[in-house]
């Protein structure tokens, strides 16, 4: 069982809510790396896994079973879209009846690469949110240049749990209206970057109780750790709670309370006594 979300000893709590744990570039140094993230304060990690890699799978669930505090979410990317197989829903409704997964993702549309072809992006998308909508598990959507389909699809295939909107680059006002639907929204280190001037004022502009960070690792490098590291890693999350601290004009402190919160509230992850309760996920 996972301490209490608070502060001991003067100690920030942070949760990065989306990081690739399983994937190869963590094949040299994966329990160095989590180990990295605890000495920085990152007690829990969410690892969404790779359904059309087997190796995914196999790391993913074993990290979880090693670790305490990584969590897991299981679904296809939109990349992947085209490779959809009703062997993958059924997967994740394994998964989910053996409370190993928190919820179905990442999962979305994203066509400014269009590494799949829109119409099988939308398909995917919807199959798994409408699964999602029957296993009563919140998602974990990825959009990129796709408002307009993301805010028209998600209540077409009738679901209505809640999410996270990860690596958030769109529009204030889609933000807006996906947090009206429960989602949060969940920023990466592209916060940091010198460039994101938008993104940082849609940041600024948004609720703290709907916020998250992430890492997106090993994509996503934040600004202050790319001198030294090309490949990002859960540590590194401080940086882009550290700025979204900035922007709010608050302590990083609180930023790190907060999104811990909203993360466990999310997942409902906190029993009565305010410790980690799988069985309730």
């Amino acid at each position: 069982m996972e301490p209490a979300i608070t502060k001991s000893d003067n100690k920030i709590v942070l949760v990065d809510s989306h990081a690739h744990l399983d994937m190869p570039d963590f094949k040299r140094d994966r329990p160095q790396a989590v180990e990295r993230a605890r000495s920085r304060s990152v007690h829990w990690i969410l690892c969404p896994l790779d359904l059309c890699s087997g190796e995914s799978l196999r790391t993913g669930l074993k990290l979880s079973q090693e670790y305490q505090g990584i969590f897991l979410a299981a679904g296809v990317h939109p990349h992947q879209a085209a490779r959809l197989n009703p062997g993958h829903l059924d997967t994740i409704r394994r998964l989910a009846g053996e409370k190993k997964i928190l919820a179905v993702g990442e999962i979305g549309l994203d066509f400014h690469y269009n590494f799949a072809p829109p119409e099988k992006q939308l398909e995917a998308f919807r199959l798994q949110l409408e699964l999602a909508a029957e296993l009563e598990l919140p998602v974990i959507v990825h959009s990129r240049l796709a408002e307009k389909k993301l805010l028209e699809l998600i209540p077409a295939s009738g679901f209505k749990s809640r999410g996270i909107l990860h690596c958030f680059t769109e529009s204030l006002a889609t933000a807006r209206v996906m947090i009206s639907r429960g989602f949060l929204i969940s920023f990466s280190g592209i916060l940091t970057y010198p460039r994101a001037t938008d993104l940082r004022e849609t940041a600024r502009n948004l609720p703290l109780d709907s916020l998250l960070v992430e890492t997106d690792s090993p994509y996503l490098t934040p600004e202050p750790e790319k001198q030294t590291s090309r490949r990002n890693e859960p540590a590194f999350v401080v940086s882009t709670a550290r700025k979204l601290a900035e922007l709010h004009r608050i302590s990083l402190d609180m930023v790190a309370e907060k999104t811990t919160a909203n993360f466990f509230d999310l997942f409902k992850l906190k029993n009565q006594t305010g410790s980690v309760n799988m069985e309730s996920a």
